[in-house]
């Protein structure tokens, strides 16, 4: 109740305010579509940029602080964007909203990382991928009723009342002194450097390969809709193709959380990523719809597989002393490979073809499982031997 609820909340509340944020702009304060797609962007690098620095916030204050402090700043943004009419404000109080939202995330992860024991952790953290994708399917749904019967504005205060309810529950939860950890030493400079420094190896290994895995991530959901476009499919079928995706994509995550913790991280992180790649690879060899359709199940399995396991990897290699920091250090690594995903689609589509494009997104995948598979120590491990880790097993 006190981590699950509260991401289900939280998740229906981004799966509604996502695609209401666009459509506030267009309808009511009558910007442009690019405007808009910008507008929706800003979200998302706010959550980046501020990775780190949230990382900061709560290994200074702890967990339960800092989760208030971000439902605060959640409905105070709730109530400029409904009652915003200057685009400039409008498109600030986004930008913020992506922070607060990385304060929250982190939070959560930090908490659980220390609480659940590293046995557990695995599908603990899947079972939170699980739920990220439940309320995501539901969000949307939600807000477009809300939106359409009545307004933008009201989306975001239905947000805003989500994340209140979900702090609320995670308040009465972590009771003042049940925060997970707190930062050793004070300078803030001094934390991230010897975070970064201590645990340089980990970030070029494992780090590399979770970038790899989110560029193929961010990448698909570029490339299906525009390949489906190029082969001649409608919209309902190209919905068709994600939605099918969707489903294989839920019905894993608790399988994949046991395998991780019986056998290690390894084995659904390799195979994730090999099987993304390979749908990728796939991709420019399909020209029907159930062709299209069998490439987006397959990689529906992929991402399925590798349920929760960015997470999962943060919470095996985060030092107990510096846990803020490093989670946030290692959420910004994997927001680089979101962030460029799609900007590596538009380059090579740019310079050769969208097929090409599927062909050097698989290829990324590929060498981020050789990466993850032959270079990073087994992470179920890891901390057990503390400085003195495992060699890498695993498939």
């Amino acid at each position: 109740m006190s981590v699950y609820l509260p991401t289900l909340f939280f998740a229906i509340g981004q799966g509604a305010v996502i695609p209401a944020i666009s459509l506030r702009a267009v309808d009511d304060l009558g910007t442009t579509a690019a405007f808009a797609a910008l507008a929706v962007g800003l979200r998302g690098i706010g959550t980046m940029v501020f990775d780190v620095p949230a990382g900061v916030l709560i290994g200074r204050i702890g967990e339960r602080y800092a989760l208030l402090a971000a439902s605060l700043v959640l409905v105070g943004v709730a109530a400029v964007v409904a009652f915003s009419s200057s685009l400039l404000v409008y498109a600030a109080a986004i930008l913020v909203m992506g922070c607060a939202l990385s304060i929250w995330l982190l939070a959560r992860l930090s908490y659980i990382s220390e609480k659940v024991s590293v046995e557990r952790r695995g599908r603990a953290l899947s079972l939170m991928g699980g739920t990220q994708r439940a309320g995501n399917v539901i969000g949307p749904l939600l807000g477009g009723i809300i939106g359409g019967a009545m307004g933008q504005e009201y989306v975001f205060w239905f947000f805003g009342a989500l994340a209140m309810a979900g702090s609320a529950v995670m308040l009465v939860s972590l009771r003042p002194g049940a925060e997970a950890s707190r930062s050793e030493g004070d300078s803030l400079y001094g934390r991230i450097a010897t975070v970064v420094v201590d645990h340089r190896q980990i970030f070029v290994t494992a780090g590399l390969a979770s970038i790899c895995l989110q560029v193929m991530r961010a990448g698909r959901q570029a490339i299906i809709p525009l390949w489906g476009n190029h082969i001649g499919l409608g919209s309902a079928e190209i919905g068709l193709v994600f939605t099918l995706s969707s489903v294989f994509d839920v019905l894993l995550f608790y399988p994949v959380g046991i395998v991780m913790d019986r056998y290690g991280r390894k084995w659904t992180g390799v195979p994730s990523m090999v099987v993304l790649a390979v749908s990728m690879l796939l991709i420019p060899l399909t020209d029907t719809a159930w062709t299209m359709i069998a490439v987006g199940v397959l990689s529906g399995l992929g991402n399925g597989l590798g349920s929760g396991i960015n997470m999962t990897l943060g919470a095996d290699f985060a030092p107990p002393g510096n846990r803020g920091e490093f989670l946030g250090v290692w959420r910004l690594v994997g927001d680089i490979g979101t962030a460029t995903g799609p900007l590596i689609v538009s380059g090579f589509t740019g310079l050769a073809t969208l097929g090409i494009a599927s062909v050097a997104t698989g290829g990324i995948g590929i060498a981020g499982a050789l990466v993850f598979a032959l270079l990073v120590p087994e992470p179920l491990y890891y901390r057990a031997t503390k400085r003195d880790p495992v060699r890498p097993s695993g498939p």
